[in-house]
């Protein structure tokens, strides 16, 4: 059996922990390979060191067949193997041609020849299907398209063995689709596919073998054809895991958040949300669903203060909170799990610890006379990171070493504790695997249960349909429809999100 990629009992440790521990990767010319593992199992890591940007501390590469040692990704690149990186390389003022030749120019006399570059652009984005306009700049261009930029700049490099990193992680339903197509496309054209991923449903439909890792451990390779979600499931998380959130029939009681009238505009001046009308009571999970782009970051981000509204009112528990600052609106008892945990969520230069207490390190107990009680922070730190299961070397650790599941696992454990009327959930799973999932359905469910008001954003619908106790669709910044899961399906609430049947809309 001839294999494109061998990587022969990996070592990689970083200071304190063994991220790769005697794994062995095999790859089959023409397969899409899974590589499957919770959120900081050391997926990342292995792809990394076979991509030349680590070097391990044991273990063999083989490439077709030769031990090779891959020192750098221009090795790599030379070797055939490309990385398509969860979080783009590209320059945003630079066109997509420009960002796809950077570094491999080709020369006309001293200059560099655009015109043959365009051509070969077009050609290789025509070729796998990946329809890309090679003269649109980044920054004018979707998340989706921007991603096939990616693809394309691999390519250019005569990559036959493409990595691909948690591909589907900022994309919409539609774009996975068009994604699922492309990785078609590119074996047909006679390419190996290594796709690092947690989301199980895209492994039963694209994938032909798929080898596991747990906690830094190779745990087996598996046929796709003969394995099924619940199994890999439990062979990446270690135990049997539920798909389905288990959740008793909720009891409303006041309402909490009461928006009227309201009215928003993002940075373009473009008017998003429109004449909004929505509550939120205690003790219920209200889910905000629809297409991405419909006004629901706009909605989020004027409740929680980081944008101001033009018209309208929102309420807290019968008093004003609009257009208060962020501060001013956590006091009131809102906490925010914000869509945008980079931005938004962490100081991801600052230890685990503080970011445990960013929203009230200026009070009692973690504060005295304008002075940190650095004491009282790291103890608080450490109770709620073995509550929450924050897997982290240290509480000294920079956040932004931590995997995506854990930084989320602090963000939620941070915000939740604080004990708030209203919790604002934006996108609380994204890109996080089954087992960190289920964790946080179960602490939403709990913090309903104990009388908390919960607005959740998803862009998943199956997450909607599961957690949600009352489904708000958004189209075109307002609620057109207000139903109980029980009441609809996604084929229905896929429709309303795309703007038809909108005489639902009001119904409560």
């Amino acid at each position: 059996m001839e294999y494109v990629i061998e990587m022969l009992n990996i070592r990689k440790e970083f200071p304190g922990i063994v991220a790769n521990d005697d794994i062995t990767l095999q790859v089959k010319k023409g397969e899409i390979h899974a590589l499957l593992g919770e959120n900081g199992a050391g997926k990342s890591t292995l792809m990394n060191v076979l991509f030349g940007l680590y070097q391990p501390e044991k273990g063999e590469i083989k490439v077709k067949g030769k031990e090779v040692q891959v020192t750098d990704p221009n090795v790599a690149n030379r070797l055939g193997i490309g990385m398509v990186h969860q979080h783009f390389m590209l320059v945003d003022t630079f066109t997509v041609t420009e960002n796809i030749i950077l570094g491999s120019e080709p020369k006309k006399g001293a200059t560099v020849d655009l015109k043959k570059a365009e051509k070969e652009v077009a050609h290789l984005s025509e070729l796998y299907g990946l329809k890309v306009d090679p003269r649109a700049k980044i920054r004018d261009i979707s998340v989706g398209m921007q991603q096939r930029v990616e693809i394309l700049k691999t390519l250019y490099r005569g990559a036959e063995i493409l990595i691909f990193d948690e591909p589907t992680a900022v994309l919409t339903p539609q774009e996975i689709k068009e994604l699922i197509q492309i990785m078609r496309a590119l074996i047909r054209e006679g390419k190996s596919i290594i796709l690092i991923t947690h989301k199980l449903k895209e492994i039963i439909e694209v994938c032909d073998r798929c080898t596991v890792i747990r906690k830094g451990k190779g745990i087996g390779t598996v046929e796709v054809s003969e394995t099924n979600p619940t199994e890999l499931a439990s062979l990446m998380v270690g135990r049997e895991v539920s798909f389905t959130t288990e959740k008793t029939a909720a009891v409303p009681k006041d309402t909490v958040l009461s928006i009227r009238d309201l009215s928003v505009k993002d940075s373009r001046n473009v008017q998003m949300v429109n004449n909004l009308q929505l509550d939120v009571r205690a003790g219920e999970i209200v889910g905000l669903a629809g297409v991405d782009g419909n006004g629901q970051s706009e909605l989020i981000e004027t409740i929680t203060g980081l944008r101001k509204a033009d018209s309208g009112t929102i309420s807290l528990n019968g008093k004003p909170i609009t257009n208060l600052n962020p501060r001013k609106v956590t006091e009131s008892g809102v906490s925010h799990i914000p869509q945008d945990r980079h931005r938004f969520g962490l100081v991801l230069d600052f230890p685990v610890g503080e970011n445990m207490v960013l929203q009230t390190y200026y009070q009692a107990p973690f504060a005295n006379k304008g002075m940190l009680k650095y004491k009282d922070i790291y103890e608080k730190a450490n109770a709620l990171i073995e509550e929450y299961d924050v897997r982290t070397p240290s509480v000294y650790t920079k956040a932004r070493a931590l995997s995506g599941g854990n930084q989320q696992k602090a963000i939620i454990g941070r915000e939740v504790d604080r004990s708030p009327d209203l919790i604002i959930a934006a996108q609380p799973t994204r890109g996080l695997d089954v087992g960190a999932i289920e964790f946080i359905h179960k602490k939403l469910i709990e913090e309903r249960d104990k009388g908390r008001a919960v607005l959740l954003l998803s862009f998943e619908l199956d997450e909607i349909m599961n957690l949600s106790d009352r489904i708000a669709v958004m189209f075109d910044g307002q609620i057109v429809a207000d139903m109980k899961p029980e009441e609809t399906n996604e084929q229905e609430l896929g429709l309303l999100m795309a703007g038809s049947n909108q005489q639902k809309a009001g119904d409560k």
